[in-house]
Parts: C-alpha cells; sequence; structure tokens
C-alpha cells in the first residue's frame, strides 16, 4: 500500500509538472488524491503548484472539513469532493487550465471529433460544461450530467478537469485532452480534420476493452439514450461558425504577412 507521504510527493510532482508544461500560471490550478472511504489529500490554496512541499499538502474529509495540515485547502475544494461523493472509482483528480483545451472552452465548444485513436480510445468525446462561479456548488452541478461517462471535461470559460484510477492517470488524461485540443485546432487552421468512420472507432473500443482500460467513456457508458451526457452534441457550440471564424483570423493573417 502506498503512503500517505508518497501521495503528498505524488501531488507535488504533478503539481510540478502542469507548471512546468503551462497547464497553470500563478497560483492556479488545484490537484487531490482520494486516500480513503472519507479523507482526501489536497494542494492547497494561494500557492503555486510548481512549487510545493509536503507540508502544504491538506487532509480534509468529504464534507470539506480540515483533518490535518495548517494550510487552508484549495477554493475549488467543492468539485473535487463532489466528484468523489458520486464515482467511488475516482481516486484522483486534476484541475488545470491548458491552453488550447480552455481556447475551446471560452470560445464555447466541446471536443466532439472522432480524429485521434489515443484520444478516442482515452477520452472519447469531452463535453462542455455550463459555466459556474469557481468555488461555488454551481461548477460541481455543471459536471454531474456527464460524470458518469466522461473523465474528462471542459469547464466553459473556466478551464478543464479529469479523474483518473491515481494521480498520474489523471494528469495523463489530461495531457491527452491538451494534445487532442490543439491538434484538432491546427486541423482546422489546414482546412478541417478529416474524422475516422463509425466502423474504425469502433474498432479503437474493441482495442479498448482488449487493453481492459477502466474509468467513465461515452462510447461505453449504460445511461438511457437521449439522456444529455450520451449525447455527442451536448454542450457543442455552432460547429459552422467556428470554421467561420478560423477561416476569417486565417485570411487576416496572411494578409498582414504580405504587408
Amino acid at each position: 500500500m502506498v503512503s500517505e507521504f508518497q501521495l503528498k510527493k505524488d501531488i507535488i510532482e504533478v503539481g510540478r509538472r502542469i507548471y512546468n508544461r503551462g497547464y497553470v500560471a500563478a497560483n492556479d490550478g488545484n490537484i487531490s488524491i482520494r486516500i480513503d472511504e472519507n479523507r482526501v489529500l489536497c494542494t492547497p490554496t494561494g500557492v503555486s503548484k510548481g512549487f510545493m512541499t509536503p507540508d502544504m499538502i491538506c487532509t480534509v474529509d468529504l464534507d470539506g472539513k480540515v483533518i490535518s495540515g495548517t494550510w487552508k485547502p484549495s477554493s475549488e475544494l467543492k468539485m473535487h469532493l463532489a466528484v468523489y461523493k458520486a464515482r467511488e472509482d475516482v481516486k484522483a483528480v486534476v484541475h488545470a487550465h491548458p491552453p488550447y483545451a480552455t481556447a475551446f472552452a471560452v470560445a464555447g465548444y466541446a471536443l466532439k471529433e472522432a480524429i485521434m485513436p489515443e484520444v478516442i480510445i482515452s477520452l472519447g468525446w469531452v463535453p462542455l460544461t455550463k459555466y459556474g462561479t469557481p468555488s461555488t456548488e454551481e461548477i460541481p452541478e455543471a459536471i454531474m450530467p456527464y460524470l458518469p461517462c466522461h473523465d474528462a471535461f471542459l469547464l466553459e470559460n473556466h478551464g478543464a478537469l479529469t479523474v483518473g484510477t491515481d494521480v498520474y492517470n489523471a494528469l495523463f488524461k489530461m495531457e491527452t485532452l491538451e494534445m487532442g485540443a490543439q491538434i484538432s485546432l491546427l486541423a482546422r487552421l489546414l482546412g478541417g480534420a478529416r474524422e475516422l468512420s463509425p466502423e474504425n472507432v469502433e474498432r479503437l473500443m474493441e482495442v479498448r476493452r482488449r487493453l481492459g482500460v477502466s474509468g467513465g467513456h461515452p462510447a461505453m457508458c449504460n445511461l438511457p439514450e437521449g439522456s444529455q451526457a450520451s449525447q455527442p452534441g451536448a454542450g457543442v457550440g455552432d460547429e459552422a461558425r467556428l470554421k467561420a471564424t478560423i477561416s476569417e483570423v486565417v485570411k487576416e493573417v496572411l494578409a498582414e504577412q504580405r504587408r
């Protein structure tokens, strides 16, 4: 069994990685690990995630009460605790502001295109959740409809959230999400991505099953058809508007370069 001290070190390492990758700036972002049925380790508020030490990590119960530690827990703790209460399989949560994924969230677009095998196998389509004021119950409430079927979320005008079986698993999903967003945007600048066929997507789902990948996935969700979380169109902006916007930006850039 992994010691509590090692789990604190894991949180510190993940914080260092998301800071060095530019997924967070200043004191942004938060990370947590569920260590048993009623205890959670979480990052403190007001601290850069790239420069944490073990004594900064807080221990709280599922109601948010501090059990140990002298630092104040993250102001976004409500979001983490709501996830743990709703899904027993989730053992870690990472919230960050990776630039490309957050750009989609700010522009009002979900990541719904089936274009990259790695993204399809790991995450499926990624929903855009309704905007909520940070540190309030609004964000957990916005995530809940999608949580049974997803492990990654774009938070409207805010950032991204990933959940996993451990803190590195949640981190890797954040990296996959950001990679998918970056490639999607670059493909659009080149005229649009070529989506994989439903048949090829199903083959990738078979690969996922053979690999024994755990966690939520919209293509393997048992929710009734028509429910919000099972619909790729849920929380998706106007695709035609996005393409038109990108086209205009490209034209302006090219025109500027010719001057």
